[in-house]
């Protein structure tokens, strides 16, 4: 325990450094944040003692502020006001991201990764800007459900499934989006012990979640069937909806908000949380029949199969905004990871910094609505596609691959030939 200690002593102190300057950043104010209105007021009720109330208050993603009331609490000790137990309450996704961040450098280290892989990978996981934009907009729980999402796959592959449905039941209690993590773990592990992983992970969200049912039934399932059908008022640019949207109408609240806005059909709205459900069961039932016909399920596979289904909840839900993409960032770089090689391996980075541009750049540039969703599907679909090919056919993938080392190999060739033969000056 010493020698691991003092192995990821300092990889520790700079997560923790790292965590230190986003919360710094983005959790200056919640004012003008989703916490505002839908967070916030049960947590005051929290703080007050009034429990009762607090869970009445709680919004669809309830789960998620029990599992973070004992952190919400600690400011209570020295009388902190509200935005102390913002903070607090935002502590442990925080330090999710960083615990992830430091097991993933540690086993690079073990494989002698290069320090720059070890620092991308660490910086993907703790520095992201989209982690930062999260914390902005006021929801933090997002990077909780991400690295347990992920820690799920992870436990699995070293077959603790135990543990394993301890990570999952938190996911899916913290945001029911982490339902497209089942697949994946279960298929992780060997078969016999997907049952006891698949207990526990019910069991521990069903204790999460029990206190909100009980307490305020009826608004808790109200609250879950909106976030599952929701409306078509929301409508952003980066879906692969919106260029069958109408364009909003001039001086609509709408187009006033966002120049060259869209308006969605109310089909598309209403039913794409639950084709996001179905599609991320597509997935995992084809790394099914790939372990059907192939052999068990391997960590990479699992962690390529996490990966794709994120990526398409981003692509399909109408409401996909910028800390969307943040658990599939974390899967990908998971992903890359997970086999050994010692190449800097920069997907992850590369699709941090092109999500940074989406999200972040182009709406503060003024790009145009349509600019903006038409850069997201630039790069998200073709991924989308290497991913699924990647999965469903990797030795298609491989050949290609191949090929084209084969012929960046033979064009580098033919360069040097002709600049190494002899020139005639006659």
């Amino acid at each position: 325990m010493r020698r691991i200690a003092r192995e990821n002593a300092l990889c520790a102190l700079l997560a923790l450094a790292a965590c230190a300057a986003i919360a710094y950043l983005g959790l200056e104010s919640f004012i003008w944040s989703d916490y505002e209105h839908e967070a916030a007021p049960a947590f005051a009720a929290l703080a007050h003692g009034h429990v009762a109330a607090f869970l009445r208050l709680a919004p669809a993603y309830g789960g998620s502020l029990v599992e973070r009331a004992p952190f919400a609490l600690v400011p209570t000790l020295w009388g902190g006001g509200a935005l102390a137990v913002y903070r607090a309450a935002a502590a442990p996704c925080l330090f999710a991201s960083a615990a992830l961040g430091v097991w993933l450098v540690a086993r690079m280290r073990r494989e002698r990764r290069p320090w720059i892989a070890r620092a991308l990978a660490l910086l993907v996981c703790v520095a992201n800007p989209l982690s930062l934009r999260a914390l902005e907009i006021g929801h933090p729980e997002e990077l909780l459900g991400a690295c347990l999402c992920v820690a799920a796959v992870l436990l699995a592959a070293d077959e603790r499934p135990l543990w394993a449905g301890l990570a999952l039941g938190l996911a899916v209690a913290n945001k029911e989006w982490a339902l497209l993590a089942v697949g994946p773990v279960l298929l992780a592990l060997a078969p016999r012990r997907r049952v006891s992983c698949a207990i526990c992970a019910a069991s521990v969200a069903g204790v999460v979640l029990a206190p909100l049912v009980l307490v305020h039934a009826g608004g808790f399932v109200a609250a879950t069937r909106a976030t599952a059908t929701p409306p078509s008022a929301i409508f952003n640019p980066w879906q692969v909806w919106w260029f069958i949207g109408g364009h909003a109408p001039t001086g609509s609240a709408a187009a006033t908000a966002l120049p060259g806005a869209r308006i969605g059909p109310a089909w598309a709205s209403a039913n794409s949380h639950l084709l996001i459900l179905l599609v991320g069961f597509a997935v995992g039932g084809a790394l099914w029949l790939r372990e059907r016909r192939n052999g068990p399920t391997s960590a990479r596979s699992a962690l390529l199969a996490l990966s794709l289904a994120l990526l398409l909840r981003c692509l399909l839900d109408t409401w996909d905004t910028g800390y969307y993409v943040v658990p599939f960032l974390l899967a990908l770089l998971a992903w890359e990871l997970w086999e050994p090689t010692h190449r800097v391996q920069l997907a992850a980075a590369a699709a941090t910094g092109l999500a940074s541009i989406t999200f972040l750049w182009l709406p503060n540039a003024g790009a145009s609505a349509d600019a903006q969703a038409a850069f997201f599907l630039a790069w998200t679909v073709p991924l989308a596609a290497a991913l699924a090919v990647q999965l469903l056919s990797p030795g298609r993938a491989r050949r290609l691959a191949d090929r084209l080392r084969a012929r960046r190999r033979t064009g580098q060739e033919t360069t040097v030939s002709v600049l190494s033969s002899p020139l005639s000056t006659s």
